[in-house]
């Protein structure tokens, strides 16, 4: 096999080059089709996400993979190649496997990755692209990707805000499911917030948005509430957490609302996240009893502790990688090994069968039996040792000791 890899992603390219050289889902099927057929078998998958577009195929030159991305696309080479990555071989395995466990991710260990790359592979198949090899390629990618998540602690710990904020929930209430929870903002960040609690079973939510519209937008996704920011002190009182976003110069919550609210909770706890800055809610709330006020410098720490242990478990999925890619290559030559034996095989028996021929139609001719055997047997050992001589008289001419050697055990000469 000769895998090669050609790609681009965040770390090499500009946002503004990585939309040009993306492939919208509608073209995508035909994309693969046209890339395949630059190869020997007729295989390639393409990646593609807002952080990379990744080429790969079996049995293909580099130079036209390249020169196929360019032309697909309509871009010169001079923008497009500085900014380009190519592995083969090996490096292309380890590369991909590194890829689907989140390792080469722009937030490390993020677990999305993988099933874009899954879809890309479902899409290869639908196109036809996907024989044996990659077929074996993938499943192997993917289960490395699952070996990655189960044996380190690589997703364990939360690296956005959003998450952190949703898993310090996590901690102070057993159970989300039966937690009421209130959102301030609808954008992106209290977005990714609502999708992580709803990821963990949160079903009463309530958002509050200054513009009402973009708030209800937003809640037909997750089932959720839409009310306006003055609607806020009514239904403060039956949040168990709450977690605000805005962009507001001034605080929304101050402590005289938050104050009130606890006094008809009857003391129940309520944990308040603060992911806003400018702050979103007064720092004199964290004062209040059965009030747990968090920030996003609070947070950040967080964070950046979970980098730290991230990193820690990183060093441990790529040895994984390692030793997984090795396994796949070692896999890649035993096919190779096949198919040489397979030649070897049929070649010899090309041979005996072309001299028995001969020897059968001389002794029906009334040729000494005796005498066509003993011509078979020389003729036939010298059809056999005739390249392996060769071979080992070539070595033996350049000094060349490694091969002789291999050559030796190849032939059997060096058994006890």
């Amino acid at each position: 096999m000769s895998l090669v890899a050609i790609g681009i992603n965040h770390k090499t390219a500009t946002v503004d080059l990585r939309e040009k050289v993306a492939f919208s889902p509608d073209k995508i099927h035909d994309a693969m089709k046209s890339l395949a057929s630059l190869t020997k078998t007729g295989e390639a998958v393409i990646i593609s996400t807002c952080n990379r577009t990744e080429l790969y195929c079996n049995n293909g030159e580099a130079q036209d993979v390249i020169t196929w991305l360019e032309e697909y696309h309509q871009l010169s080479h001079e923008d497009v190649l500085p900014c380009l990555y190519q592995y083969r071989g090996q490096e292309a395995v380890r590369h991909l496997m590194r890829v689907s466990a989140g390792l080469d991710s722009l937030i490390l260990g993020e677990p999305q990755i993988l099933g874009q790359v899954k879809q890309s592979f479902v899409k290869a198949k639908e196109a036809g692209t996907v024989a044996v090899t990659m077929d074996r390629l993938f499943q192997n990618t993917f289960s490395v990707a699952k070996k990655v998540r189960t044996e380190t602690e690589i997703g364990a710990a939360a690296v956005s805000v959003a998450f952190a904020a949703v898993s310090m929930a996590k901690h102070i209430f057993s159970a989300l499911s039966a937690t009421k929870v209130l959102l301030i903002g609808a954008g992106e960040t209290i977005e990714l917030v609502a999708r992580h609690l709803k990821d963990n079973g949160v079903e009463s939510m309530i958002v509050a948005n200054r513009t009402i519209s973009r708030a209800e937008a937003m809640c037909e996704e997750f089932g959720a509430t839409a009310i306006t920011l003055e609607q806020i002190p009514d239904f403060l009182p039956k949040a168990d957490i709450v977690i605000s976003s805005t962009a507001s110069p001034l605080p929304i919550l101050g402590k005289g609302m938050v104050e009130k609210a606890l006094k008809q909770r009857r003391h129940q706890p309520m944990l308040l996240v603060d992911i806003a800055v400018p702050r979103d809610i007064e720092a004199e709330v964290g004062d209040l009893d059965d009030a747990f006020l968090y920030t996003v410098d609070d947070l950040q720490s967080i964070i950046e502790q979970n980098m730290a242990s991230r990193r820690e478990a990183a060093e441990q999925a790529e040895l994984i990688v390692e030793e997984e890619s090795h396994l796949f290559m070692e896999w890649i030559r035993s096919l190779e090994s096949v198919d040489s034996i397979r030649e070897y095989r049929t070649q010899s028996m090309a041979i005996k069968d072309e001299l028995v021929e001969r020897a059968i139609n001389k002794l029906a001719q009334g040729g000494d039996s005796e005498q066509l055997i003993l011509e078979l047997a020389n003729k036939l050992t010298n059809k056999l040792i005739h390249a392996p001589t060769q071979a080992l008289t070539q070595a033996s001419r350049r000094g060349d000791l490694n091969s002789i050697g291999q050559l030796r055990a190849a032939l059997g000469l060096d058994k006890d």
